[in-house]
């Protein structure tokens, strides 16, 4: 579908740059984009959303006080959302529905393009958006990016490893190994779906066996059978190779 006239905006974030860098990005766009209001924080955006009735709201997730989320819970109507967050891309795909659309931070040109084809081809016949279960996923999500160590156990201390130093993880048989980037190995009693299931986004699986850190993750090349091996830039220079089930993972990864 093909916008026809100018969406009436408003752009909600606590930063003045992110704001001012919003505005410029969406002012290369007059025809699809009409910039009716910002607003700082919380409370102004609730009014001024209220008051104008915008037909698009740009709203930054994280502010103090009055989040986005308390902000939507608090309006008089629901206009179409731009979420617009400093949290990791794949942390966001639960809000990636047909009616929302995220922008993260820094905000890149490109992105945006994305967005205005995306919104191209909403229909006006959009499903209400369940805020209950988006609050719900946001704070599983944030609980999640929060997580900063793991404790293992050696010998009779407990240690805590820092996340940003694993380089990965194996499972094997009933135990998995934790491999930092500085070589060391610790082991772990639990199984690896449970430890997924707590750690950062930053960790992905691509083997049933692997789970790897992408913020170490140097190189990747094609291998046969849809599956690849992956280059980590750790001590070892450790090269893993992923699972055929996983492929539309690794792909994700190389995507701009």
């Amino acid at each position: 579908m093909t916008i026809k006239q100018a969406y009436k905006t408003i752009i909600v974030d606590d930063e003045p740059l992110a704001r001012m860098r919003l505005r410029s990005m969406i002012e290369e766009y007059p025809e699809k984009f009409e910039i009716i209001a910002e607003a700082e924080n919380g409370e102004q955006a609730i009014e001024k959303i209220n008051q104008l009735k915008p037909e698009l709201i740009c709203l930054d997730i994280q502010m103090p006080e009055i989040n986005g989320f308390d902000v939507l819970k608090k309006l008089d109507y629901l206009p179409k959302v731009i979420f617009c967050t400093a949290y990791d891309e794949f942390a966001l795909k639960a809000f990636d529905t047909n009616c929302i659309d995220y922008l993260v931070k820094p905000l890149t040109k490109e992105r945006f393009v994305r967005t205005i084809d995306k919104m191209e081809q909403l229909s006006e016949n959009r499903s209400d958006i369940n805020m209950d279960q988006l609050i719900e996923q946001f704070n599983r999500q944030l609980k999640k990016t929060e997580t900063s160590s793991i404790p293992v156990k050696v010998g009779d201390r407990v240690i805590f490893i820092r996340l940003e130093e694993v380089s990965y993880f194996q499972a094997d048989e009933k135990y998995i190994s934790i491999i930092t980037k500085h070589a060391k190995s610790y082991i772990l009693d639990t199984s690896l779906k449970k430890l997924e299931e707590k750690l950062p986004d930053y960790f992905i699986r691509v083997h049933k066996s692997y789970l790897i850190n992408k913020k170490l993750l140097k190189e990747i090349n094609k291998y046969y059978n849809n599956r690849f091996v992956l280059v980590l830039d750790d001590y070892n220079q450790s090269k893993i190779t992923s699972g055929r089930s996983y492929y539309q993972e690794i792909k994700s990864l190389l995507e701009y």
